[in-house]
């Protein structure tokens, strides 16, 4: 595998001002829900390990780019990821212009406490958001993170090429397409039933499903404390909120179900578990 820290400079020393906690970078919405997506870096850096290094190349081509919605694009959330698995290796983090893509609001309860991020087709629409170059071992991690690899998981993978989403990653430099998380709940609409809505941020998104639903404040409490309280690690419980969510007719299709791929034979990122190969 590529040494990445060969790219780096200096990459031996202390770098003080370099960690995670204190570029503000530290907390994970694994571990804080009501902060999730987390806090996003300002600009493209390398993760490695607690530090976020400076980054002198946008495309790694032996890597598979994954465009973060989420908290993927979280340094400490991936950090978190990562650690569960005893992986320690870097990962490329690029800060990119993109467009036709939109952030929306998952159509599912997560496990992990809160409400996510889900990406809906948006043309025209364009935003700030990050890829993340991964390799196989990093890619699988992931993937297992997003239930990918589970007939009944909350996510799949698509690959959406251009110019269907232009990713642009530096100066006269855009990508072929990028890899997304595209989740098989559906996401939610803003009230007309064929128009997804946008994340405004977890406290506000609760506070405002927990007014609009006297079901869900049944099942998850009054406040956005109590709800990531009790959703957090109860399988059931979440299972029972998405299947409200559903019932309440607040879900609609994000428009990106069609480049989602059953994975094929392999573990995931590698060789035919790939469409199409990594670039």
């Amino acid at each position: 595998m590529e040494n990445l820290t060969n790219h780096l400079g200096e990459t031996d020393g202390p770098w003080p001002d370099r960690t995670l906690e204190a570029l503000g970078l530290a907390e994970a919405p694994r571990n804080h829900p009501l902060l999730y997506p987390g806090a996003w870096p300002k600009e493209s850096g390398l993760l490695d390990g607690d530090r976020l290094l400076p980054l002198d190349r946008l495309v790694h081509e032996d890597r598979t780019p994954v465009l973060a919605v989420g908290s993927n694009a979280s340094p400490a959330q991936l950090r978190h990821k990562m650690a569960e698995s005893g992986i320690t290796s870097p990962i490329p983090m690029v800060k990119a212009r993109v467009t036709g893509i939109g952030v929306g609001v998952s159509g599912h309860v997560s496990r992990m406490g809160y409400v996510s991020a889900s990406p809906f087709e948006a043309p025209g629409s364009v935003r700030e958001l990050f890829v993340v170059w991964l390799d196989a071992e990093q890619l699988a991690v992931v993937d297992a993170s997003e239930g990918v690899p589970l007939p009944n998981g909350n996510y799949g993978r698509a690959w959406l090429p251009a110019p269907e989403v232009r990713v642009e990653v530096g100066p006269a430099v855009t990508l072929p397409g990028v890899h997304l998380y595209v989740n098989r709940h559906g996401v939610l609409h803003n009230g007309a039933p064929d128009v997804p809505r946008t994340h405004p941020g977890q406290r506000a998104l609760l506070s405002e499903l927990l007014v609009g639903s006297a079901r869900l404040r049944e099942l998850f409490g009054v406040t956005p404390e109590e709800f990531c309280a009790r959703a957090r690690a109860d399988r059931r419980l979440c299972e029972r909120g998405t299947r409200l969510l559903k019932e309440e007719k607040r879900v609609t299709a994000s428009g990106l179900e069609r480049y989602v791929r059953v994975q094929q034979t392999g573990s995931p990122g590698t060789g035919a578990s790939l469409s199409p190969p990594r670039t």
